[in-house]
Order: C-alpha cells, then sequence, then structure tokens
C-alpha cells in the first residue's frame, strides 16, 4: 500500500523559489559553496507517504534548502499524528528534497516577531515543541540526512532515534556566533546524544564538521554515499518492523525517560513485567522455538 497525504494547511501557502531569508544555516551553507538545490517538481509543505510498515515525512523546499518556517511547523505536526494514526507505520523516516537536509529555521520570523509581527509570534517556542514532538514519536524514527544540515535542523535530526547521512555533508550549530541562547530542550539532546564535550565544541565554536567527524561524535550512525541512502534507510527500517512493536515502542519511551532523567523504575518494572504475559511475548516465543527445533 501507497499512501500520499496533503494536508489542508498546504493548500492556504506558496513557496517561492527565489527569497532570499535569514535562517539559521543557509548563509553559511551557501559561503560554503553548497549548490543551490534543483527540484523536478514545485516546492511543496512537507509531505507524507505511506509504503507498507515506514511512513516518510519529507521536506520538499530544496532551492531554499529545506528551511523550516511557523507554517512548516504546523504540517509537520500534522504529519507526524497522521502517521502515529495508522496503525500500519512501524517506521517513521524523515527525510529531504535535493543537496540539502535543512538550513534551520527561519529567522526571519524571529526578526517579525520582534518588530510584532504575527507570522513570528511564538515560532521559535513552536519549532522547540516540534523537536520534543518528534523525539516522543511512538514508533522509532530515522532521519535520513541527504545532505549539510544546519542550525535548529541539527536539533530536529537529533531527536530522531537513528541518523543515517551521506558522505561529503557537513553540519554546523550557530547559536552563539548568531546570539541566541539556545532553547533547554536541544541543549539537553546535544548532551544526552553527543557528550558535554562535543556540545560545547559545537555551541561554543559555531565550528562546521564534515560526515567523518559527525559520525565519530555520534551525531550520524552511518555514513552512506548518497546513491546508497534509500538502501540503508531500508534495511535499517526492515530491521526494526522484525522486532515486537509494542516492545519496541516501550523500550523507546523508557530509553528516552533515561536521557531526560525522568526514568520510573515502578512503571518499567511493571511494564517488563507486563510484557511476559503479553500475547506478542507468547507469539514471538513460539517462532523462536520453532526456529530452534529445525
Amino acid at each position: 500500500m501507497h499512501i500520499v497525504v496533503h494536508g489542508s494547511l498546504e493548500k492556504r501557502r506558496r513557496y517561492p523559489q527565489g527569497r532570499a531569508v535569514a535562517n539559521d544555516g543557509a548563509w553559511e551553507e551557501t559561503m560554503n559553496g553548497t549548490p543551490r538545490g534543483q527540484s523536478d517538481g514545485p516546492a511543496t509543505a512537507p509531505q507524507l507517504t505511506v509504503k507498507d510498515a515506514v511512513g516518510t515525512i519529507r521536506l520538499n523546499r530544496p532551492l531554499q534548502h529545506n528551511r523550516i518556517d511557523v507554517a512548516d511547523i504546523a504540517i509537520l505536526e500534522e504529519r507526524i499524528a497522521a502517521a502515529e494514526a495508522n496503525p500500519s507505520v512501524r517506521v517513521l523516516v524523515l527525510t529531504a528534497t535535493g543537496p540539502s537536509f535543512s538550513s534551520g529555521y527561519d529567522l526571519s520570523t524571529a526578526q517579525s516577531s520582534q518588530r510584532g509581527g504575527a507570522d513570528g509570534q511564538d515560532g521559535e517556542n513552536a519549532f522547540a515543541r516540534l523537536c520534543d514532538r518528534v523525539e516522543a514519536v511512538r514508533v522509532p524514527t530515522i532521519c535520513a540526512l541527504n545532505g549539510s544540515v544546519y542550525g535548529g535542523s541539527t536539533d530536529l535530526a537529533l531527536a530522531c532515534d537513528f541518523r543515517i547521512g551521506v558522505t561529503g555533508m557537513r553540519m554546523r550549530m550557530p547559536a552563539g556566533q548568531l546570539g541566541i541562547q539556545f532553547y533547554p530542550g536541544g541543549l539537553r539532546r546535544y548532551v544526552s546524544r553527543l557528550g558535554l564535550n562535543a556540545a560545547k565544541r559545537l555551541f561554543l565554536t559555531a565550528e562546521t564538521i564534515a560526515d567523518h567527524e559527525m559520525l565519530n561524535i555520534g551525531f550520524l550512525d552511518r555514513v552512506v554515499d548518497p546513491d546508497d541512502l534509500p538502501a540503508a534507510v531500508d534495511e535499517l527500517a526492515g530491521r526494526i518492523t522484525a522486532c515486537a512493536p509494542q516492545a519496541i515502542a516501550g523500550m523507546k519511551r523508557a530509553l528516552n525517560d533515561i536521557a531526560r532523567g525522568e526514568m520510573d523504575d515502578r512503571a518499567a518494572e511493571a511494564a517488563f513485567t507486563a510484557s511476559l504475559r503479553s500475547d506478542e511475548f507468547a507469539n514471538a516465543l513460539k517462532v523462536w522455538s520453532q526456529r530452534r527445533a529445525s
């Protein structure tokens, strides 16, 4: 089964192809020589497709390096809710079109909010909540980074459970250079995923790092050639979907609780006991026993 979702919010906006916007990473990306993305079709709002057990949310404004603005945030939340409401979805993939994954949050909306513009109102906090929402998605998430990632979108990637990147990509967190005190959830994710030293290096120096270093510090789980990215994502998604979905969802939730320092031992013990009495465990044990006997 293959489903494409186009939400109502998408119809209310247009995407200019050439507007120069101050976002938290695109200027740096352009200065470093990354070519502007080309697309076979028009730019659109983030799209959701579902094929078999895998849902894919795709950023689709390559000419703007897939920057994210306030309207995109609302649409992404719609797409996430739709994927979670679909019982067939066992894995959710976040990716993008073009040579860049995302240049980050559109800071022109922040400038508008400082002047009292309605479009930028609460946008920065909304982006932080979006990243928290991605972290809390019920099913495992894979960020398929088709290219470089900057600014707030580095946190969006870290909010996913797995990250696969491509050779030649880079990342940069320019918040300190831009005079932005980053939001708490993003700081926590950087430290819990990458460690304190790596988080300080990226936040306090605004250093650009390449694919091999992203792998070394744990930002990426794997680096592949760009042409091999779809196959690598399919392989990882296949390993996830081969596991028991209720146990996977419960362990994901518990591991994230541990990372946030919010682990409830009694609840975790109760979940462990319940899993031993579940139909899921009984069926899996039966299959496992049959394989041992064969």
